[in-house]
């Protein structure tokens, strides 16, 4: 896991030192055991490393000729494909060295011989012209982000890094921002600012002489298959396809370790570790000083069921307004959903003892767990509606317009309604909330964040499942549940679970008074919002609507703050609301 970055300049234009280190000193947090650098006439790259193979010999670059590589990510299926190369002298263990061989022989298409997350940079000279590809992988599970500049583009693992190089300024996109408040993240290309963009999920870019001059996609969901899968028959390829991938998401050369809930999709995961006879996996689970719902007893005793080393990290309100700024600092590429908090403290944890966590993301969008999936089934006259119909501030009266924020958020039509749902979650939803989340609260500690659920031989076992075999009885993954059923009794998959809530409303609730006002007064809530009806907001956020919204507002007050403003994340809450604008981060941008 690791941050890349460089630059491809336009025909007579050579790659900007200053610009390079400003990229590369903003990604220090994902790569903090090396760095590494390749400069081209024409084109640089830059590697930030953090070592989980080959920790002697895996740095980057890597070079083979007239090419040369940096990647952030792994490559599962790495030891496969060293043996369909048997002509190649591999030069190290990184499981990274693959793509490298595979570029000449397969050119744009040899992404789909990967099996892994990535975001992957290749520059292959040839005289003085020369040709950069970037790639990421299918369900997005590692990010990179590019923005055109006088000279070029420039690309990296994080906005962040373009923010601090000065390649554009700190703005943020009105439409966007309006996204983010009413959806909690924002989708497609586009990012929130002005100039950058995402390299969407599973697409490859080739650039040539600072210009795009192609666009590939690979998509992260396989054909359907015609024929239909009996209940038995689909336990069996779904035990095989779920040892399969948590055997190769557990290869790695420093130790690793689960996030632990009580609910199904983590559930799984250890017990297909379990199955695997991983010996005694290092686990963790949150829990809150408030709040009903409180799943450390129940992941408790799934750990000892396997015998797993449990931690549990209990989480209060002093700790979330302390830290709340460098939380939020991490997620550069906004995405206001508030289990970010349980999940940076969870990293802050789990790095004394690990370097790797595997974590439950993407059970709810294959196996069809959310119950936006079973209300998109129904017909209207029952209750019936596609995702994503009302935002968290609709009907409050708040927010001084709505803005076109469904954009990017339309079900498509040629699936079934739950397939189309699903199809909308995992293009968008996954990606630019789950996925982002995961990635930045992970990468703020240096710890790598990896996804068994979100692999092709569990897509292609879930992607062709009947519905009544995702939804049954009124409960999503009905089969990942029976699958449970068998290897992990203890977990009572078919009991009713509450779900993971963070005590936000309560919390907010508690300080709504200050919190209130500082929000109101800040320019970018005042520009959008009432004040008068923020502050009752926040003295009202013990209750559900008034929760999301307020905690949304507060998110972006701090975000706008600590990304627009460039304000330093060492205060507290209160302080960084507060403070003014010499607070901001001093020689943060280079003049180009």
């Amino acid at each position: 896991m690791c941050g890349i970055a460089g630059l491809a300049c336009f025909p007579g234009v050579r790659p900007d030192p200053a610009l390079l280190q400003a990229m590369s000193d903003a990604l220090v947090h994902r790569g903090p055991n090396g760095a590494g650098a390749l400069d081209a006439e024409h084109a640089a790259l830059r590697h930030r490393r953090l070592s989980i193979l080959d920790l002697e010999g895996g740095a980057q670059p890597l070079s083979d000729g007239a090419i040369a590589l940096v990647a952030n990510g792994e490559i599962y299926n790495d030891p496969a494909l060293r043996k369909s190369l048997p002509d190649v002298r591999f030069q190290t263990g990184s499981d990274c060295e693959s793509p490298l061989y595979l570029w000449p022989k397969f050119r744009a298409q040899y992404t789909h011989h990967l099996r892994g997350m990535y975001a992957i940079a290749l520059l292959e000279q040839r005289g003085p012209e020369y040709e950069l590809v970037l790639s990421r992988d299918p369900f997005g599970i590692k990010p990179l982000y590019y923005a055109s500049y006088s000279g070029g583009i420039a690309f990296a693992s994080e906005p962040r890094a373009l923010l601090a190089a000065g390649i554009v300024p700190r703005q943020a996109r009105p439409q966007a921002r309006d996204q983010l408040l009413q959806a909690q993240f924002t989708t497609g290309a586009e990012t929130i600012f002005p100039g950058i963009k995402r390299l969407l999920p599973g697409e490859t870019l080739r650039i040539a002489g600072g210009h795009i001059v192609e666009r590939l996609h690979q998509s992260a969901l396989p054909a359907l298959r015609p024929n239909v899968m009996t209940e038995e028959k689909a336990l069996q390829e779904l035990n095989r396809a779920l040892l399969d991938s948590v055997s190769a998401h557990e290869r790695a050369d420093v130790p690793f370790g689960l996030f632990l809930s009580g609910g199904i999709d983590s559930a799984a995961i250890l017990a297909a570790m379990a199955r695997l006879d991983c010996g005694r996996p290092l686990a963790w689970t949150a829990r809150f000083d408030a709040g009903d719902v409180d799943e450390s007893a129940e992941a408790k005793r799934l750990a000892q069921a396997v015998g797993a080393q449990h931690r549990v990290l209990t989480i209060d309100e002093k700790m979330v307004w302390q830290d709340l700024p460098k939380i939020v600092a991490a997620i550069d590429d906004p995405a206001a959903d508030y289990a970010i908090i349980p999940t940076w403290f969870l990293a802050r944890a789990a790095r004394e003892q690990a370097t790797v966590i595997l974590s439950g993301e993407g059970g709810d969008e294959l196996f069809a767990g959310y119950g936006r999936y079973r209300r998109a089934m129904r017909p209207w006259w029952r209750g019936g509606r596609a995702p994503y119909r009302r935002g968290m501030f609709d009907g409050l009266g708040v927010l001084r317009r709505a803005g076109a924020w469904r954009d990017g958020l339309s079900m498509g039509r040629n699936a079934s309604k739950l397939r189309a749902a699903q199809t909308l979650d995992i293009a968008e939803w996954l990606p630019n909330d789950l996925l982002l989340k995961l990635d930045r609260c992970l990468m703020a500690h240096s710890l790598e964040g990896r996804t068994p659920l979100l692999d092709p031989v569990v897509a292609e076992v879930a992607w062709n499942l009947p519905d009544d075999l995702k939804i049954r009885n009124g409960q999503g993954k009905y089969l990942l549940r029976r699958w449970l059923q068998d290897a992990l009794p203890e977990a009572r998959p078919f009991a009713p679970k509450q779900g993971f809530t963070v005590p936000i409303g309560a919390w907010i609730a508690a300080q709504g008074e200050p919190l209130g006002t500082l929000v109101a007064a800040q320019p970018c809530i005042a520009e959008i919002a009432d004040p008068a009806r923020v502050k009752a907001l926040f003295r009202h956020a013990a209750s559900r609507k008034q929760r999301h919204a307020a905690w949304a507002l507060l998110f972006y007050a701090l975000w706008h703050r600590l990304h627009i403003e460039n304000i330093s994340d060492q205060g507290d809450v209160f302080e960084t609301l507060s403070a003014s604008a010499s607070s901001s981060r001093r020689n943060s941008c280079i003049t180009i």
